[in-house]
């Protein structure tokens, strides 16, 4: 008759062992905080109401920060925040973001 070996579950030293190194953090540099901080925002101001709007174009309010008619949002002028704008155009008005700063 042949035996068969069994798997062995690995302990929690061995686990440890075994682990990846954690990635390093690199850290920003005086160039990259100045452009940062100087980097384009938009001021966003809800006009019209949740009600009767798409749930997509809700979610794109919510992610833009804007929750109640005229309430405003400053967010950083991004591509990604720029496709939200879009799907929302008829609901907000979008002011350059250094009028507030």
């Amino acid at each position: 008759m042949e035996t068969t070996a069994t798997k062995r579950k690995a302990t929690p030293a061995q686990k440890k062992d075994s682990a990846v190194a954690p990635k390093a953090v690199s850290k920003k540099s005086s160039s990259q905080k100045a452009a940062a901080e100087t980097s384009s925002t938009l001021r966003l101001t809800q006009l019209r109401s949740f009600f009767g709007i798409l749930p997509k174009q809700q979610a794109c309010l919510i992610g833009l920060g804007l929750r109640k008619i005229h309430s405003t949002s400053v967010v950083q002028d991004t591509p990604s925040v720029r496709g939200m704008i879009t799907k929302v155009r008829h609901l907000i008005r979008v002011e350059d973001g250094s009028v507030c700063n």
